[in-house]
């Protein structure tokens, strides 16, 4: 039986209904005149919709007539044109009946949409890094366009035109392998069977399965010179320091244009906390495990900045605040990618109870992860930070305060008075002593009465009161004296801070309450 999807067929294999009515009318004047013995197959006449009789009937006609040969697959030859085989004697209306049948099935084809070819998902910013190439042509010549070294014709002497046209040596090695393969067994024998379940039972996963009389010789032997090949690699890393068992494999990340070294380890899954590096997609976070998956998710990621609401815009400096229960998947990957860089942080799935406020950078590429910090939707110890961690490339950059200053000012909008979640880590302790000191050494040098209190400079600061004290311990600003604590105002450490104000002039890492567009959430 001849099978074929045709022309005139809809896409789930159902004929147009104008074709099919014609032919209809074709087939009843054919039976009410004289047929001819030596009859036309077109592929219009083949149809997966007709039914079993239709189908016996075309056999028999094809039987009685001189067709042509069927294929080993059970086709007729098939072109984009109708096949004619019939008569030298086949009048020209017939002919020009045949063409006309064709430009009728164009017609019926032309509202729908044209089949999208691969490489018009490429993404045509990407550029190949060898100069003077633009590109186009691939080593292997399947393909229009490269990115890669390892693809680009140009590195590799050739020209593209050349790579499309096998070279002799290459077409005598591929006869080669094809005749190598040749010998390869159709099946295992039962004894073999039975040898391979007895090895896989008594060995289960500690042994390699047998893989003799699986495959041929030849891809076997391939296959254990790539075995051997890998393991030497691993144990030069393991060698070099790279690779230890049993901890932490991932030793860098790929995130954007930077290549960041992890200081801790973090929770990933196996199958990628394997691995010497990850690839990190800036955009969306999410994880991979190539450079090669990396540059195809890139191509269609169509994230620019992170979800949710943009809470706060200045110049190319935004923070998006990200509901973890509405954008569960983001947030956790922003958890892992933050336990690379943090000690003390053990919480990585449950996000669904805090809310994540996400600072970037804008240029004309997109928004740029910079920092995030955490916190509570619902904190009974008013923390106003759960976690908080700015990126290596943008750190003693400024932006680690403006982090901290921005959820200070989030708790005065929510008129509370903040503080973070201990404990602290190293970094973050030294971040948050220089901002309290700052904030206490402004308040001095614009205080103007007699009497400072305490509660009063929390109030205005939202800053804890315990955190206050213990800065002016340090600062060596408070005094026990006759039954009394008493603030110092060092007028020594107010210059220096003035000093170092004045020295960095009007600086852009501020941030101005003026911007910020938000309203605490319901239930907070």
């Amino acid at each position: 039986m001849i099978t074929r999807h045709m022309a005139g067929s809809g896409s789930d294999g159902t004929e147009d209904s104008d074709s099919s009515a014609e032919r209809e009318q074709t087939n009843s004047s054919e039976s009410e005149g004289n047929v001819p013995k030596r009859q036309r197959l077109t592929r219009a006449s083949t149809r997966l919709s007709q039914s079993s009789q239709d189908t016996q009937d075309l056999k028999r006609a094809a039987d009685h007539d001189e067709s042509p040969p069927l294929t080993p697959t059970g086709n007729a030859p098939s072109s984009e044109s109708e096949l004619d085989i019939s008569s030298p004697n086949a009048s020209h209306d017939e002919s020009q009946t045949k063409d006309q049948t064709n430009r009728d099935s164009d017609k019926d084809l032309s509202h729908r949409p044209k089949r999208r070819r691969c490489h018009e998902t490429y993404n045509f910013n990407m550029k190949c890094p060898t100069p003077g190439c633009n590109s186009l042509g691939h080593l292997t010549g399947k393909h229009e366009r490269h990115f890669a070294v390892s693809g680009c014709p140009l590195y590799h002497n050739l020209s593209a035109d050349e790579c499309k046209t096998p070279t002799s040596k290459q077409i005598r090695y591929k006869e080669q392998v094809a005749e190598m393969r040749k010998g390869r067994n159709s099946g295992l024998q039962k004894e073999q069977k039975e040898k391979h379940v007895e090895h896989r039972q008594t060995h289960g996963n500690t042994r390699e399965p047998l893989l003799e009389n699986i495959t041929s010789e030849y891809d076997l032997e391939l296959f254990r010179k790539a075995q051997a090949r890998a393991s030497e690699d691993l144990e030069k890393l393991r060698i070099q320091g790279q690779i230890t068992e049993g901890s932490n494999m991932i030793k860098t990340i790929l995130f954007g244009r930077y290549e960041l070294d992890t200081w801790y380890h973090s929770p990933y899954p196996e199958e990628y906390a394997r691995l010497g590096r990850l690839y990190v997609c800036e955009f969306c976070l999410k994880y991979m495990k190539s450079q090669t998956i990396l540059r195809r998710h890139m191509a269609k990621c169509v994230w620019k900045h992170p979800p949710g609401d943009e809470v706060y815009r200045k110049g190319s400096i935004s923070v998006f605040e990200v509901d973890g229960k509405k954008n569960k998947i983001y947030c956790q990957n922003l958890c892992l990618l933050a336990k690379l860089f943090l000690d003390h942080k053990t919480l990585y799935y449950d996000v669904e109870p805090f809310l994540f406020y996400v600072m970037t950078e804008a240029d004309n590429t997109g928004c740029h992860l910079v920092g995030y910090f955490s916190k509570e939707k619902n904190s009974f110890l008013n923390y106003n930070v759960s976690c908080i961690l700015t990126m290596p490339q943008y750190m003693r950059q400024g932006f680690g305060k403006m982090l901290i200053d921005f959820s200070y000012l989030l708790s005065k909008v929510e008129e509370k008075v903040g503080s973070p979640e201990r404990p602290l880590s190293d970094l973050g302790l030294i971040s948050y002593r220089s901002y309290w000191k700052e904030v206490l050494l402004r308040y001095m040098y614009n205080f103007q009465g007699k009497e400072i209190s305490i509660k009063e400079i929390s109030q205005e600061t939202a800053v804890n009161p315990v955190d206050i004290v213990s800065t002016l311990q340090s600062l060596q600003m408070l005094k026990y004296w006759k039954g009394k604590h008493l603030v110092l105002k060092r007028q020594d450490l107010i210059d220096e801070w003035k000093a170092k104000e004045i020295k960095r002039g009007n600086s852009n890492k501020t941030i101005d309450p003026s911007s910020l567009k938000w309203t605490p959430p319901k239930g907070t």
